[in-house]
């Protein structure tokens, strides 16, 4: 199939909203413009809707990934950081346009940290202000990523009832960047379970599978932390997690994860100069705008040299030898 020109590309890319059918299917490079007519429903700021410049990038990543024979996944993910942690809406989407669906799932964000007397840059939990690709900064970077290999690991026992304890198994998806992004893996970004191990001490369960030095085993409270902040990486409650790492367990995918850098400066210039984003042909959810006041993006340059410093500054303590159990 010929490529379309460059005047018939702009004409249905402004008039996608009215005249989407009157556009053919293309292919992967000839369809990034263009949605399909079914897509069009879920466009938007609603609930359970995605804001079309999340999804106009989305999408652009995932047939750019697919035209170069990266990613076969016929689903691609998307996340609007701008939005709430809020499980009734969602901000992370998984759209399947074979199968003609969109869903959205809450999704945690980087807490970013407080360096007492020297930076301030920590998040809310319900709405981001601060982001960031910096090493050891705990926020989100948005920007391109494609899905690695995810890996499942033991994390420790317990308790269900009171005579039974199970193994918590956390799986980890990585993700790999490019360009703003591109040290997701040197800062272990990616996506897993809201859920962890607090109060953990071993206890000794020499028959375990999971037995180390001298037959101990963790043993902890399983807390479920859906809702809360992560250290930069993506969570998902329980119950989400599984079916969107079943989807891309043996089958990568891209994620565009929004904001980027230049929108986070774009928005910033705009409200110092007293114009709203949409007001400047910008995006950013409404709600945490108002929460916020106003975003900032901490490059790496900057911020890596001030972590750097702080940590040297304030060394952490070794740490303690994990205490024996002492309940049964």
């Amino acid at each position: 199939m010929p490529r379309w020109s460059r005047a018939r590309r702009l004409a249905c890319r402004l008039l996608f909203l009215m005249f989407a059918a009157w556009c053919p299917a293309a292919t992967a490079a000839d369809l990034s413009p263009v949605l399909p007519a079914w897509l069009l429903p879920h466009v938007g700021e609603g609930e359970g809707q995605i804001a079309w410049p999340v999804l106009e990038r989305a999408r652009a990543l995932y047939l750019r990934k697919v035209e170069a024979g990266a990613v076969r996944n016929p689903c691609y993910f998307a996340m609007d950081a701008t939005r709430p942690n809020d499980a009734a809406t969602g901000r992370f989407y998984v759209i399947c346009e074979t199968d003609r669906s969109v869903r959205a799932f809450s999704a945690g964000h980087g807490s970013g940290r407080t360096l007492e007397g020297v930076a301030d840059f920590q998040n809310g939990r319900t709405c981001a202000r601060h982001f960031g690709n910096a090493m050891d900064s705990n926020l989100t970077a948005g920007g391109a990523y494609v899905t690695g290999r995810p890996t499942t690991s033991f994390k420790g026992y317990y308790r269900v009832s009171a005579h039974q304890d199970v193994p918590f198994l956390r799986t980890f998806l990585p993700f790999d960047g490019e360009d703003e992004t591109d040290n997701a893996r040197a800062r272990a970004i990616g996506g897993h379970a809201a859920a962890t191990l607090k109060g953990v001490c071993l206890r000794r369960e020499p028959r375990s599978p999971y037995a180390g030095q001298g037959g101990y085993v963790p043993f902890g409270a399983l807390v479920d932390y859906t809702g809360g902040r992560s250290d930069g990486c993506t969570s998902w409650s329980p119950s989400d997690a599984q079916p969107i790492l079943a989807l891309v367990a043996n089958d990568p995918t891209t994620l565009y994860i929004y904001p980027a850098s230049a929108d986070i400066d774009a928005v910033a210039q705009a409200l110092a100069a007293g114009r709203s984003p949409a007001q400047a042909g910008l995006y950013w959810n409404a709600t945490c705008l108002a929460e916020i006041g106003a975003p900032k993006f901490w490059p790496r340059a900057m911020l890596e040299p001030i972590i750097g410093q702080y940590t040297r500054d304030h060394p952490t303590p070794p740490p303690k030898p994990t205490p024996i159990c002492t309940a049964p």
